[in-house]
This record gives structure tokens, sequence and C-alpha cells, in this order.
């Protein structure tokens, strides 16, 4: 052997930053073994903006470490990117985790909430272990992450565990390397840990019989009828026995809740197919770390209470997604109505001080326990959609389990806010190739969603270190989050149309700047000629976008008051539909005194009282409200939610509706008048409103496609996108894309955000980042 063979291998050091999903997920510790399992010496800390490493030893040890690192990191972990650079080696040969860095802008991506893992569930069912049944159990692999951060980097003072001290056995588990507890922040036991309680609706506390905690107690009130206010990772619950029709009839009353459908709670797969059909790709999402609602067809014989979702044909299902509701399931032995817990319209409580004014006259029982929450988060809803490319989970809500994670901008950002719209609120932070859309606010209509909007941007920015220098906004003068907007000093504010802003996002969701040409279908939103626009067909970009048809414009009747009276709906289009003020058709004869019908008819004949809209949305009001259902609603969407519960399986031919180009600019105009006089002769013979139902629905797909195809290949565009709140509608969503894909045209759906407003700040961010 020559003398140069002898010589130890180069000794090499490098130091590498890891950007991504790196904090409160085990990553630390997963760097710790795999320097270890290579013979590296080195640290690895926390930093602002993420990780940051190093590590010194033979060069191609080092090699194996660089390319193990992405591919074999903790489940939870998304590494994005990592920036190596070679160093000069200092002879270290032992590798540690320092304590977190100070200083730099705060770029590091906080994990969100993530459901029990196995190890933690085994550990909770253990009677022979120390966390036997103890509803705070956790470890780098699951537990609370967003909802208890406070800032970053994600460290235990940094969040709302801060003043549990830890005992000496978790204290031993925190500290070391080899332990699944290494560095968990929220790591406690029932020696140091937070605790549970059992309060009446007062907020006194009750004293519970030897043998009996807070959680079995609060279980045997639900099965003996009881509604229980129940703490969980981003706010309260109200819950009760989701089979007792007199538990769910007694919820619907104290919170003011008449008609939209609850959620549920099942213990496992097996129970949620008791209830409903539940696909391979329903499964999937439901047991996903993410735990979301997700939203099933209904089982004709599922032991529910009517009034659990009254007309629906789907159930909203979920798995327990905290190790205290994996108790409270188990003790109660039945499925559980899980629903927010406020009254109506107002946001989620989460503040145990405010406990006994906001569910006090709701709840009979309060389920509390004293770990902080920081941010209320709802629970999220997902469905899985049928594409002609697959079936694939969507979101409706966006929310727990799924923020804050980040976005990808299409372009380089200044540090911008996005205000979002006005219903199913969201706001949205960007910063250069980042965007962060918020949880679910609910709808800026009350001072207390307001606030909550409005805290909510001030933590946030604090978070994710975004000091906006442009706010974009949508161009409704009268949106609660246009005047915030407003009212920001020293930034630029950038206003985007509101559909444009959808047609954006769902372009950016795909990486995709466009031209496409966009069916953006929805309720309302503000025109940039003044009017409410909401069936429209925009041609063009992120960049900006051409209007290039919508449907045929119609009054709408006391403006908002038609919203909620969809038969005002009906009135307009037969007005316009004949020229005349037509009779009070006999499907609303017991639901509208003939008087109001005739003023309601003069003010859409007028235009008294009555702005111009091409809302899709109040189309299908009007065609529901003919076929004798949802005269008023309780809940936005309610009457186009009904009417496609009534559609059956088999495809129906359509009622006649005319594609025609409009008078001014070549614009096409989906002429809907014969669609709504043939749905009302329909109705009065005696046709099922089942059979209105799908008619409607195959005539609006058929013409939506054949549309989308005419403009399409004038402009010479190949794509084709389909957003808006009404597109959340299944049967309309599947027969419009089916018919484009069939014509050869790609087509994009949302999927990571919702295509309802949900989704509208973040495309408000990627248009204000463009101009």
């Amino acid at each position: 052997m020559s003398a140069l063979s002898a010589l130890p291998p180069a000794r090499r050091r490098i130091r590498a930053r890891v950007e991504g999903v790196v904090q409160g997920v085990g990553f630390r510790p997963y760097v710790y073994r795999l320097a270890g399992d290579l013979g590296l010496g080195g640290f690895v800390r926390n930093d602002a903006s993420g990780v940051v490493l190093e590590v010194e030893g033979d060069g191609s040890a080092i090699d194996r470490f660089l390319e193990r690192l992405r591919t074999e990191a903790p489940p939870l972990a998304s590494v994005e990117r990592v920036m190596p650079e070679e160093i000069a080696a200092a002879g270290e040969r032992g590798f540690a985790i320092l304590e977190s860095a100070p200083g730099l802008t705060p770029d590091a991506l906080v994990s969100p909430d993530v459901a029990p893992c196995a190890a933690c569930l085994a550990e909770l069912d253990d009677p022979a272990d120390r966390r036997y049944r103890y509803p705070f159990i956790n470890c780098t692999d699951c537990g609370p992450r967003f909802t208890i951060v406070r800032g970053v980097p994600y460290d235990r003072p940094q969040t709302t565990m801060a003043g549990f001290r830890m005992c000496p056995p978790c204290q031993a588990e925190y500290d070391d390397p080899t332990d699944r507890r290494f560095h968990a922040q929220p790591n406690a036991c029932p020696v140091c840990g937070p605790s549970v309680q059992l309060r009446d609706r007062t907020g006194r506390a009750l004293a519970l019989p030897p043998g009996q905690d807070a959680i079995r107690a609060a279980a045997a009130a639900l099965i003996g009828g009881a509604i229980v206010a129940i703490k969980g990772v981003g706010g309260y619950h109200l819950a009760c026995r989701a089979d007792s029709e007199a538990a769910v009839s007694s919820l619907r009353r104290r919170k003011h809740r008449e008609d939209r459908p609850f959620a549920m709670m099942v213990r496992d797969v097996s129970a949620a197919r008791q209830l409903a059909s539940v696909s391979a790709e329903e499964v999937g999402a439901l047991t996903s770390r993410e735990r979301p609602i997700v939203l099933c067809a209904q089982r004709p014989d599922a032991p529910v209470a009517p009034s659990v979702a009254p007309r629906s044909r789907e159930l909203g299902l979920m798995l327990p997604y905290s190790p205290l509701h994996h108790l409270l399931l188990a003790d109660a032995g039945v499925t559980l109505l899980m629903t927010s817990g406020n009254v109506s319209d107002e946001p989620i409580a989460f503040r145990d001080d405010e406990l006994p004014r906001r569910l006090g006259t709701i709840a009979d029982l309060h389920l509390v326990h004293d770990r902080p929450i920081e941010t209320r988060t709802d629970d999220s809803v997902v469905r899985v959609t049928s594409t002609p490319q697959g079936d694939r989970v969507t979101a409706i809500r966006r929310s727990r389990g799924y923020v804050p994670g980040s976005l990808p901008m299409p372009m380089d950002s200044p540090p911008l806010l996005a205000c979002g719209a006005q219903l199913k609120h969201t706001f949205c932070l960007a910063r250069g190739r980042r965007a962060w859309v918020s949880h679910h606010i609910g709808d800026l209509q009350n001072a207390e969603t307001h606030l909550s909007f409005v805290e909510g941007v001030a933590h946030w920015e604090r978070l994710f270190a975004v000091q906006p220098e442009i706010v974009a906004h949508d161009l409704h003068p009268d949106y609660l989050s246009t005047a915030y907007a407003l009212e920001r000093p020293d930034v630029r504010l950038v206003g985007v149309q509101h559909h444009h802003a959808h047609l954006a996002a769902c372009l950016a969701e795909h990486g995709d700047a466009g031209p496409a040409l966009g069916a953006i279908f929805d309720g309302a939103g503000y025109g940039l000629d003044g009017n409410v626009w909401g069936g429209e067909f925009l041609l063009g970009g992120i960049g900006g976008v051409e209007r290039v048809g919508h449907l045929w414009p119609v009054r709408l009747p006391g403006g908002d008051r038609a919203v909620l009276e969809p038969w005002r709906m009906a009135c307009a289009w037969l007005v316009e539909a004949t020229g005349r003020r037509p009779a009070l058709p006999p499907s609303l004869a017991g639901a509208v005194e003939p008087r109001h019908w005739d003023a309601v008819a003069e003010m859409a004949r007028s235009g008294f009282a009555a702005p111009v809209t091409t809302s899709v949305g109040r189309l299908f009001d009007a065609v529901a409200a003919l076929a004798g259902l949802c005269p008023r609603v309780s809940y936005e969407g309610q009457a186009a939610v009904e009417l496609e519960a009534l559609v059956g399986g088999d495809e129906a031919a359509g009622y006649p509706l005319a594609v025609s180009n409009a008078p001014e600019g070549g614009m096409l105009r989906l002429d809907a008048r014969e669609t709504v006089l043939a749905v009302a002769r329909d109705v009065a013979a005696g046709v099922s409103a089942g059979a209105v139902a799908a008619r409607f629905h195959a005539a609006l797909a058929e013409a939506t496609a054949h549309a989308c195809e005419r403009l399409a290949a004038r402009a010479g565009t190949w794509t084709a996108v389909l957003s808006g709140g009404v597109f959340q509608n299944q049967t309309l969503l599947r027969g419009t894309s089916l018919r484009l894909h069939r014509a050869g045209l790609r087509v994009l759906t949302p999927a990571r955000l919702p295509p309802n407003d949900g989704g509208v700040s973040y495309g408000q961010a990627v248009v204000a980042a463009r101009r």
C-alpha cells in the first residue's frame, strides 16, 4: 500500500441553510441522527428563516448527508430548498443541537396543526402509560402548531405553552435527541401540562364524583341529550348527539341556524360508512393529517336526525383531530354533531373569558382547558370532485390543518396585503415568491367578524414579517375589506375587479399566467360598469382581462333583499322574459302575497331600487323559487344547494338556453329568458322539481361550454378556467368540464383554494404583484 493511499480522507465542512416547513416538525432531531449515522460533527439550529446547520467530516459522507437530507425528512417536514456552501474545517467531531438564533427577518414556514399520530394514540389508550387518557398528548410528528404560535422561531417561549414548565420526565424527553418528543414544543403530561375542566353555563366549575373525569362527564351529558361547548384546537365547538332530533332542533333554535347543514364527528371510517357512501378518495381525505370535514353522499338509512342536514344529499363528516376528541368519541360511543361555537354569522369563540357571554345561552355545559389558543381557526371543508382527469380533493373552506401553508407567487412580490372580499372572507400576505392565505374569517357583516379580520392581519404581519407596501382590495366601495384597505397609511392601493381575482387565483394555483378563457360564475361581484356582475366570461390572464361575455342582464329588485328572497328573482326573470307584469305562479302562491309580487314586478319593470345584475347565482335562485323551493333563504347559496340536491343520476335533456351575440362590442350572452319560461311551464304542468332541476343544470352546462368553445376559438386560446362560488355545484362543474374536455380544451378549476370567495384574496395578491 502506498503512502498516499494510507492518508486519512480529506475533511470538509459545509454550512447549509434549509428553507421550508422545518420548525416544530422534528427536523433538527432528524439532522442530529443523520449526522450521527454518517459520523459527522457540527451543529443544527433554528433561526428566523428556517434551519441552519454545519457538518464536518469525510467528504463522501457529507455528499451522502446532503442527498438524504431532503429525501428522508420527517413526515411533517417540507424541504423547499437546501443551500450549502463550503467553509473552513474546524476539527469538530461531535454534533450538537444549539439554541435558536435571534435576528434576521422572520421567514420560517409555520406548520399547520396536525392530528395525533399512531404512536401518541397508542399511548393515549394504554393504561400503563403515564399519559393514559391525557388529552394533550403530542410529539414532534403531531399536535397543535399554528394555533398556539405567537412568533418565530418556533420555540416554546414563542407559543401559548410558555406558561407550562415541564416536569423532569418531560424535560428529559425534550432534551433527548433520540426521543420522538425531542424539542416538541407543546410537550406535556398530566403532572405539568394543561388540564380539562367541566363547567356550567355560567362558568362555574362542576365537582365530579370520584373516578369520573371531565371528559367522561361531558360524554355522559351528551348521551343524555345535552348541548356541550367543547374547546378544541382552534376554538370552541357546540356538540350534541347527531341521532337525537330533540337535541339537534334545540341547538338550531339556540344558535339561530335555521337550515344550513351541520357537520358531524365520527369515531372512525367504519362509523362514517354507516352514515354515507365513502369512496377511497374520501377515506384518504378523512384520515389525512389535516382531518378536514369531508362532504360525502348520505346513505338513505343513515341514523342521523333529520335536522342535521335538511334537504341535502350530502353529510359533512370528520374524524377526531385532537386527543380530547378521540377520548370524547370513545366515551360517548355515538356520532356527535360538531358545529362552530358561535351564534350564526359571528366568528367562532376561542377565548375562555368570552364563553359565558357568547355561548352561555346555547350550551348547557362547557368542556374547557387552560391551554390558550392564539389564533381562532375553523374546521376546513373539502369534497372529492370528479373531473375528466380523475377524482381529486377540492377545498371548500381552507382553514385548520392547511393554514398557514404557503402558496407560490408566480413572480417576485414586494411586501403586499390583499384584503379579500366580503363573504367567506380571507386575506393574503405575500413577499418574495410566497403567499400566505389566511384562515377562514367568515362573512364581514358585523363588528365581531371585522375585528377578527383586523386582528388576524396584525398577527400575520408580525408572524411573517410582512410590512405591506402595496394593499390590494376589491372594487366594491361598500365592502368592509375595501374600507380597511383605504384606511391603511403609507401604502400603494391596487383595486382588483372581483372576477378577475377569481380567474387569477385559479391560474396562479396551477402555475399558469394565461391567457385563458374564464367562466366565472358567482352570486355577486362589483363590475367595471358599476353593475352587479356574476355570470362572466373573461379573456386574459394575471396581468389583465377583457370581458367578452356574460349572462343576460336582469334587475335585482330590492338589491340585497333579493338575495334573501329568491322569489324576487323569479319575478324579475319573468318580467324580463315576458316584457310585462307576470301573474303570481301557483308554485309561489302560498309563500308570496299577490300585492308584494306586483310591487316587485313593478320594481323590476321600472328599475326603481333594482340594480342590474348578470349573476348566475341569482338565476339559480329564480329557478329554485319557481320550482317551489326556497322562496326565502336563511344562508347564502341555499336555493342553489337545494336545487342541485334534487338532480338525479341520469343525464337529462336540457331546456333551451341561447348563446347569442350582444349588441355591445360583439360580446356573447347566455340568454336564459326562454329557459325561465320553460321552467315555469313545466312547474305549472306538474313536472317534478327533480326533473326541472336536472333539465336546468343540463341547459346551463351545455350553454356555458358552448360559449367557452366559441370564445376560446375566437381568441386562439385552448385553456378554460371554471371558478366562482357557483362552480361548487358538482353537477354543473362536472357537466361543463366534461363537455369542454371533449371539445379539446384544457380545463382548470380551483383545488388547493376554494372556488368561492375564499380564494379571492390570493387572486388579488397575484394581480397586484404583477401590476
